[in-house]
């Protein structure tokens, strides 16, 4: 698949669920209406539409929500899809909040999924229940402890909020490169209307970047996920940091990903509201055909880049869609 740019699209992120069992401060309100049950796609469903993907050259497929693991019967998608790793497939990732992780890991890893991201802002355990409202993070730290114990590969997600976390990124650092993990900051993205103040939320990572810099070493790297992150390797602990940067500096020129959401539309940028229904030709025939003709489509309507802004007057998002309906 070549979008109108020339850019082939081989990543393919499905959020499996809108639910999730947090309520984080920029994500979504403390009182979030999901989705009726009634309009999510089946697991066989979002199956089908992966291997359609995958046969017209997904190489990476990350499953995401909300949170996948809260979805009933989660694995039996990940097993079907993760025995298609090295048969075309190149790689099978989900990113998590790290709260059922502790419970699934060793699954997780006997289904062929090859690495988890879990997103963990702060290891103070009351500022931690502060940011997700309902989270314990010793669940997440068992988890994490679980998922290494089984040979899963771990890397932090990190959403960098100013005034809240800021002060701890150094300290994260070393801890998750002291055990071989990943770090990756994040900026806050202005998608779906929040209880709180988001242009208050927001750090820039340059600035983030140049403190890091006064104390690190920070060598530039070619190192790639296939997703937005881009790399640099931290001399002092030999680990990896990444950042994504939706607003100081966009990812737009290499983008390779579109976004299935569970109710199987497709949305070809995160920061762009246009989006195709899958959903109906799935439906209306056993035979790929118009599927695939509908993918077809999708994919040459794929824009140039997102428009993310901070509205700095008004505090509104630059899409209503929540972050968990499109998935991360």
């Amino acid at each position: 698949m070549i979008d109108p740019f020339g850019r082939h699209v081989t990543y393919l992120r499905v959020s499996v669920t809108d639910r999730c069992d947090f309520r984080c401060v920029y994500c979504m309100p403390e009182h979030m209406d999901f989705l009726p049950r009634a309009e999510l796609l089946t697991l066989e469903e979002l199956e089908r539409l992966c291997r359609a993907f995958m046969r017209k050259g997904v190489e990476r497929i990350r499953l995401t929500g909300g949170e996948p693991l809260v979805r009933r019967d989660i694995l039996r998608l990940i097993s079907r899809l993760g025995a298609e790793v090295g048969r075309g497939l190149r790689e099978l990732t989900m990113t998590t909040n790290g709260s059922q992780l502790a419970r699934f890991a060793k699954d997780l890893r006997a289904a062929g999924l090859h690495r988890v991201n879990v997103s963990l802002d702060t290891r103070d355990a009351d500022k931690f229940r502060s940011i997700t409202r309902r989270g314990d993070l010793s669940k997440v730290l068992s988890g994490i402890d679980a998922a290494q114990s089984v040979g899963l590969e771990i890397k932090i997600n990190m959403v960098a909020l100013k005034d809240v976390n800021e002060e701890e990124i150094e300290s994260m650092l070393e801890w998750a490169h002291g055990r071989g993990m990943g770090l990756t900051l994040i900026e806050t993205m202005p998608l779906g209307e929040i209880d709180g103040d988001r242009v208050g939320q927001y750090l820039p990572l340059s600035i983030v970047r140049a403190r890091l810099a006064r104390r690190y070493t920070l060598e530039e790297s070619e190192f790639r996920t296939g997703g937005p992150a881009r790399y640099a390797r931290v001399a002092e602990t030999g680990g990896r940091l990444g950042f994504i940067t939706p607003l100081t500096h966009n990812f737009c020129e290499s983008c390779n990903r579109v976004r299935l959401t569970c109710t199987g539309m497709l949305y070809m940028c995160l920061g762009q509201s246009d989006s195709a229904d899958l959903r109906s030709p799935l439906r209306l025939s056993q035979d790929d055909a118009l599927l695939d003709r509908a993918i077809d489509a999708a994919i040459a309507r794929k824009p140039r880049g997102h428009d993310f802004i901070i509205d700095r007057r008004h505090k509104t998002p630059a899409l209503a869609r929540p972050m968990s309906v499109t998935g991360g």
